[in-house]
């Protein structure tokens, strides 16, 4: 036989053969024992007289103490030995090969797990990108989901088996997801052919099966999934009933249904619900109110945003949190929904769905995030799409800040950088937290390891235009 001796040893230990191994081993042992026996040797007496003297001589070459302390000490090493190589076995058969330094790992979840809690209310593709970037500076995230959907792969499930439609919570859940690019590609997987699968994605067809599988629990079904991703948070359905949204167009039409709307290609001058006043989720408003940092937006106005404030009591949550509250306004306008609208348009229409009018703005938000940075080209997605312009002599009206910052980078022409947005949110809460406790203004890269570089703030302006080119990644 040739090869190593372990594989040698390893084709000896097949099934079937270990039996007769040892029987043959026994057996030979059994003769050896006989022949010292008609020798008048007794194996046992033998072997008790040597290890005796051996003990012997050792307790007189080393004294008792030096020898206990010898035996302690190989006895201790043994045992840590094969605690670590347990603890290394069993860690390592659950983490890739390309993992992280296991120190590196228990130190940023440490620095993530004692972060500012933070709730992101919104939907749709804005909410699940502003995600992908939070979750680097904090595990204490909570994102409200919209529940709105009627359309593609969503609306299909949801009319055919009344489940809450699944799509922008999968979305969500595989954005807080720790990047393990094959689970998080499967949940996005769409088949592409198949009669009655065409369409659908594998995430949306596993958050109703669990949804099934938990007697129609759709939180449940959300945090199992949550679960198997190792999601960095919770993500929740801001309301478990089944809405419809209905919205008033300036010709006098209503639309009825998020997938009609925008195609009707009229203005919105008002955004509905059926039913009228459904009732929220209520890990949702305890997430509000004990949030950090509450923050809406991104995402499409009218379908993603405001749809969370028609639930009952998410308004009023939202006025009565202590945290800092800031509305992330999008990068470009959406066809058939914000055709021609400016910064100052859509905190309007946040605000009219909270209830309030524009000099009132303070009791809901205390900034708006506007993007500084000129869009290097139109929508490839969608070419009708306009970027949002921001117009500071209406900004005035309202009694909140408006933070601006460059959020876009070469590969993101529509949409927010993920990182980017996440780094500036993180650097406006971290400073009028700062300066809410009345302590210095210099931002500590203790609170969060990513914002380390960050110097003294400047007194704050009406409007603020921080750099944030000094951050160390």
């Amino acid at each position: 036989m040739k090869g190593p001796l372990n594989y040698q040893i390893q084709r000896l230990m097949l099934p079937g053969l270990k039996r007769w191994i040892v029987i043959v081993m026994a057996g030979m042992f059994v003769v050896v024992f006989g022949f010292l026996l008609l020798l008048g040797y007794h194996p046992i007496t033998v072997m008790g007289n040597f290890l005796r003297d051996v003990l012997e001589h050792a307790a007189d070459v080393l004294p008792y103490r030096i020898s206990g302390f010898f035996a302690i000490a190989l006895g201790a090493f043994a045992i840590f030995l094969a605690i670590a190589r347990i603890i290394l076995y069993i860690v390592g058969s659950y983490l890739p090969e390309d993992r992280e330094s296991i120190p590196d790992v228990l130190f940023r979840r440490h620095q993530s797990e004692s972060a500012p809690r933070v709730c992101v209310i919104g939907g749709g593709n804005g909410l699940s990108n502003l995600l992908r970037g939070l979750k680097f500076y904090t595990n204490n995230i909570t994102a409200i989901v919209t529940v709105g959907d009627d359309g593609g792969s969503s609306g299909r499930l949801r009319n055919e088996l009344g489940v809450l439609p699944p799509g922008d919570i999968r979305n969500c859940i595989t954005a807080l997801a720790d990047e393990d690019k094959l689970v998080t590609e499967l949940f996005r997987y769409r088949f592409q052919s198949g009669d009655g699968l065409e369409g659908h994605s594998f995430g949306n067809l596993f958050l109703t099966a669990l949804w099934s599988i938990t007697n129609g629990d759709m939180l449940e079904a959300t945090r199992v999934a949550s679960r198997v991703l190792n999601s960095c948070g919770q993500v929740l359905p801001s309301s478990l009933a089944n809405i419809t949204l209905v919205a008033e167009l300036e010709d006098g039409r209503k639309v009825v249904g998020e997938s009609q709307i925008r195609g009707a290609n009229g203005k919105i001058t008002k955004i509905q619900c059926l039913p009228a006043h459904p009732q929220p989720t209520p890990s949702a408003i305890e997430a509000i109110l004990h949030a950090d940092l509450i923050i809406l937006g991104p995402g499409s106005l009218y379908t993603s945003v405001i749809p969370n404030l028609l639930i009952d009591g998410i308004v009023d949550a939202v006025k009565q949190a202590k945290g800092r509250k800031i509305y992330v306004c999008n990068v470009m306008t959406e066809p058939g929904e914000t055709d021609n609208f400016s910064v100052f348009d859509h905190v309007q229409g946040l605000l009219a769905a909270a209830g309030l009018q524009p000099q009132d703005a303070r009791k809901f938000i205390d900034a708006v995030m506007v993007n500084e940075t000129i869009p290097p080209g139109p929508n490839p997605l969608n070419p009708d799409s306009k970027p949002v312009v921001y117009d500071p002599d209406r900004m005035r009206e309202l009694n909140v800040r408006t933070v601006l910052r460059p959020v876009l980078s070469s590969s993101t022409q529509s949409q927010h950088d993920a990182n980017l947005l996440a780094q500036a949110v993180m650097i406006w809460f971290l400073r009028r937290r700062k300066r809410k406790k009345g302590q210095s203004t210099k931002v500590r890269a203790a609170a969060v390891p990513q914002l380390a570089g960050v110097g003294a703030a400047t007194p704050e302006p009406a409007r603020e235009q921080l750099s944030i080119d000094n951050i160390s990644a």
